[in-house]
């Protein structure tokens, strides 16, 4: 048997999500959490339109979930830490044969970091597994689909940072890493590359997921955050990130065409220098839902998006909410393919 993630633009049964909980991602004060609440549930309210929504809510916050998500949205209860459901659910799989597989990674809180809870969370990924009716794959690499991105034909996209972090597999080597990947979503090359964003390697980031810095559209072509300000640390990485995929091919052998995404105009917030990134995007069935900032870019990042991806709608939701957070809206998303 063997397994294979297929592309995020492959057709999808379901997107799964997680509500927000008491806690980091909630927030402390009244309009935190109510900012939290309603950005979740746009995202949902959005996808729904196009496809089925599960968002998997605590208990406590059933009602408010119930009071911000649309009618259409599914809404099941287990105890939550936090609400990334990218990084805490399993990452769907399928066969030849046409069955759904759901990889469960070990979660540990983006390795062990000192502020996060995962007590709860590390077990969402088999509840959502059951849920969806797929065979479970249990997997002993500590990681989060926040950390890979595939083209559903044996090439994925990792971070030195994540998968050889020693807060998560000490120890591990690339050419373990990969076995393990092989096995489990049918990847056969792998593009590595040497970290994600300045704002996500500092304390309250996941130590440079992927999925904020390239992604793959389509077979032979990237999607690359683009950093044009010397003054911003990112414009640095971003730099010697091109030039990976300069030196490097897909699983087919192609070079890449990389597109260029350029960053929002605005460098900096209360905490230093931002992340915002319009790589952060989830595909559904005939639609693309993207992350927006009110920036002069955002009308930019559509087109290049637009095009990237014809044939879908794209919608936009203000996501400085959940960057404020740590991560955007490809970060509370879990795409199930449909077999």
């Amino acid at each position: 048997m063997t397994w294979r993630m297929p592309s995020e633009t492959a057709p999808q049964t379901r997107t799964w999500m997680a509500y927000p909980s008491a806690g980091y991602s909630l927030g402390d004060t009244a309009s935190e959490q109510e900012s939290a609440r309603a950005t979740w549930a746009a995202v949902a309210n959005a996808i729904v339109d196009f496809q089925p929504v599960t968002v998997v809510v605590d208990p406590d916050e059933r009602q408010a979930a119930l009071r911000h998500l649309a009618g259409a949205v599914d809404v099941v209860e287990a105890p939550l830490n936090d609400a990334w459901m990218r990084d805490i659910g399993p990452t769907f799989v399928v066969d030849e044969a046409g069955r759904l597989g759901a990889v469960d990674w070990v979660f540990n809180g983006w390795g062990g970091q000192s502020w996060a809870r995962w007590d709860r969370d590390s077990r969402i990924g088999a509840f959502v597994a059951e849920l969806a009716g797929a065979e479970y794959i249990g997997s002993d690499l500590v990681g989060e689909g926040g950390g890979i991105n595939v083209d559903g034909a044996g090439t994925v996209l990792l971070t030195d940072t994540v998968q050889l972090d020693p807060g998560r597999n000490p120890g591990l080597s690339k050419a373990d890493v990969e076995a393990e990947l092989a096995r489990t979503i049918g990847a056969t090359h792998a593009v590595w590359l040497p970290y994600g964003l300045a704002r996500d390697s500092d304390t309250f980031g996941t130590r440079g997921h992927v999925d904020i810095v390239a992604t793959i559209p389509s077979a032979g072509t990237v999607l690359l955050h683009d950093q044009r300000d010397p003054a911003h640390p990112d414009h640095e990485r971003c730099r010697v990130i091109r030039e990976v995929f300069a030196a490097s091919t897909d699983a087919a052998g192609l070079p890449w065409e990389v597109r260029s995404v350029p960053a929002p105009t605005v460098l900096r917030d209360d905490e230093g220098f931002v992340d915002y990134s319009y790589i952060n995007h989830v595909v559904v069935n005939d639609a693309v839902v993207a992350c927006s900032f009110d920036d002069p870019n955002d009308a930019v990042a559509v087109e290049v998006l637009a095009a990237a991806y014809p044939g879908r709608e794209i919608l936009t939701v203000d996501a400085r909410p959940l960057f404020a957070r740590g991560g955007g809206i490809h970060c509370i998303t879990q795409q199930q393919p449909a077999v």
